[in-house]
């Protein structure tokens, strides 16, 4: 099971990894195209993220529960949307950064507990 699991979070890390590249890289790297240019490479890079998503829920499937790997999910997907925020798109660190964590963190608590 820690296999699975294991390796459903490293597919789900690199996903979001592409996931939060297509949805906010293009308000840095694109910023000045056209908004339909930026569509078009967002859906290209997206592409890489669901190549690694379906599998990661698939695998993840065979030891968790749904609602434990959605939320699972949800953490990676903060864990790497807030670095990228900081030192890509320079968004300022505030105190909602941690309280979102903390909400997300008892979420993480009521979906695992049995």
């Amino acid at each position: 099971m820690a296999k699975i699991v294991l390796g459903t979070v490293f597919l789900l890390i690199c996903s979001n990894a592409f996931m939060t590249y297509a949805w906010y890289g293009h308000l840095k790297f694109l910023k000045g195209s056209f908004w339909f240019w930026a569509v078009l490479i967002s859906w290209g890079i997206a592409f890489f993220e669901y190549m690694l998503q379906v599998p990661a829920n698939r695998l993840g499937a065979r030891a968790l529960s749904v609602p434990q790997l959605k939320i699972i999910q949800e953490v990676i997907a903060l864990s790497v949307f807030i670095p990228f925020s900081i030192f890509v798109l320079k968004q300022k660190i505030s105190m909602n950064y941690l309280w979102a964590c903390l909400c997300v963190l008892g979420a993480v608590f009521f979906v695992f507990r049995d």
